[in-house]
């Protein structure tokens, strides 16, 4: 039997990649949770999932692929994560469109880093490293009804996860679909998240689920003032409330319960852009804020901030995500136009 070790954590680093919360987190019951992880600093920063705001990068299409259109045309992205526990991940792509047909591929990857391993005894015996990678096909159309305000876009992923001798396969796939006002102030947005399985398994112990998710999404851009505001209602597929809660911490009844479960499911964030080639963002994750807060005191958790810079053809973003009072996610981005 061998034990592995990596400065005295065994789980930490994995669970903190795969799980994100503590409890009641559909994620934490299925394999492949690197999916549910955010590399763009622009969606780390409005609360980690917005589906509905359109934006030339070729990353936007990660959360939503009917996003990807011709404003993404020749772009080339590149996103970095300092996580914890010496975890990094990251997500790149390039994106071209001929006509109306839009295409982009990806690669979304984390990196766990090097472990030492160590027979029982505690004798040093070698080391071994651990990463996951999804590779992103995407395709997008707009559909012939509603003079073109109707989008559909489908993100096959390929995925390879290697943990020591243990790896598995899979296939999975999102599809989007979204609909713009022809003032193109609204948007709303429909996405069906990592349908499919596991090819080949860890061990012989059957296929795992998959991080499958349902979410809707809307944002509005106002007319006469700078702001963008936006809504995703994530896991309408299951209840994120229940499961055990933190010392001190009372149970919900009546108005309460229903309350705190529907807010669990809402992502609020805002942009503001106060003059050309500036934006700022804001986000607020209330189910994150609930299963990571500390009672006695609660901080900053589950809030979110952004900012990103507009220069000539490179674009650059960062983040910074509050995900527990001992620590937060540092989010980079690099946009660059190659057609120019």
């Amino acid at each position: 039997m061998r034990v592995h070790v990596k400065h005295g954590l065994v789980l930490l680093p994995v669970w903190l990649a795969t799980a994100g919360w503590l409890r009641a987190q559909p994620g934490g019951e299925s394999t492949y949770g690197f999916l549910n992880l955010t590399p763009s600093p622009q969606a780390a920063a409005l609360g980690g999932k917005p589906n509905a705001i359109p934006d030339e990068s070729p990353a936007a299409a990660f959360y939503n692929p009917a996003l990807l259109d011709s404003a993404s045309d020749n772009y080339f992205a590149l996103n970095y994560v300092h996580y914890f526990a010496d975890i990094n991940f990251g997500y790149a792509a390039y994106a071209h469109s001929y006509g109306h047909h839009h295409f982009a591929a990806g690669v979304h990857y984390v990196n766990y880093g090097r472990f030492t391993e160590a027979d029982m005894t505690g004798a040093i015996t070698g080391s071994f490293t651990a990463a996951e990678y999804a590779f992103n096909l995407t395709y997008s159309h707009p559909l012939p009804w509603l003079d073109g305000a109707l989008t559909a876009g489908v993100n096959l992923k390929p995925l390879l996860s290697v943990f020591e001798r243990y790896s598995s396969v899979g296939l999975l796939a999102d599809a989007g679909f979204t609909y713009r006002h022809p003032g193109r102030l609204f948007l709303a947005a429909l996405v069906v998240r990592n349908m499919g399985a596991q090819l080949t398994t860890y061990a012989d112990n059957g296929r795992e689920k998959v991080p499958f998710e349902i979410q809707l999404g809307f944002s509005h851009r106002l007319q006469y003032a700078p702001f963008r505001f936006s809504l995703v209602a994530q896991h309408l597929e299951s209840r994120l409330g229940g499961g055990i809660l933190p010392k001190g911490e009372k149970e919900k009844t009546g108005v309460g319960l229903y309350a705190d479960e529907a807010m669990r499911h809402l992502i609020l964030g805002i942009e503001c852009f106060p003059f050309k080639g500036l934006i700022l963002r804001g986000g607020y994750n209330y189910h994150r804020r609930q299963e990571m807060k500390v009672l006695s005191y609660t901080g900053t958790t589950g809030f979110s901030w952004g900012v990103g810079i507009r220069i000539s053809r490179f674009h650059i973003d960062y983040a910074r995500s509050r995900w527990h009072l001992a620590g937060s996610s540092n989010h980079f981005a690099v946009n660059i136009d190659l057609s120019r």
